[in-house]
């Protein structure tokens, strides 16, 4: 059902979890080469598990609770992404000398607003639906 705004959430944490960390660098090394999510397998995986869950709730819009169930899951998903980023960027060696983080560490945060706003649809339609049942 692509015309409930929480689908329109969700497509946009697939957007930023399968396709935007592959074009956005995650951090520069001290020799000056950018880090994308491709070059780090583990990181890509979780990026597409991301996707992939985002899509997944997406079709699930029949059952709203399983539905929220999953996005909750990928939020917590994208909470061990973005402590594994913290981690990253406070360990990140050269930092006396050179070193920048990339645009792509953000995208996990983007992801939890996102999965929030649609949880928050998906928590008004149920209510809406529970009320209707209620007049019934």
């Amino acid at each position: 059902m692509i015309q409930r705004i929480q689908s329109v959430y969700l497509i946009i944490v697939a957007l930023l979890g399968g396709v935007l960390p592959f074009f956005f660098n995650l951090w520069v090394n001290v020799d000056g080469g950018e880090v994308f999510a491709s070059n780090e397998m583990l990181i890509s995986i979780t990026f597409y598990a991301s996707a992939v869950l985002a899509i997944w709730s997406m079709v699930s819009f029949k059952n709203r609770k399983n539905q929220f169930v999953i996005n909750r899951l990928n939020m917590i998903l994208n909470v061990f992404l973005l402590g594994f980023f913290v981690y990253r960027s406070l360990n990140l060696s050269g930092e006396t000398l050179v070193s920048e983080k990339g645009i792509g560490m953000l995208i996990p945060v983007f992801s939890i607003v996102f999965l929030v706003l649609a949880n928050k649809a998906i928590k008004k339609d149920e209510d809406l639906v529970k009320s209707v049942d209620r007049l019934r």
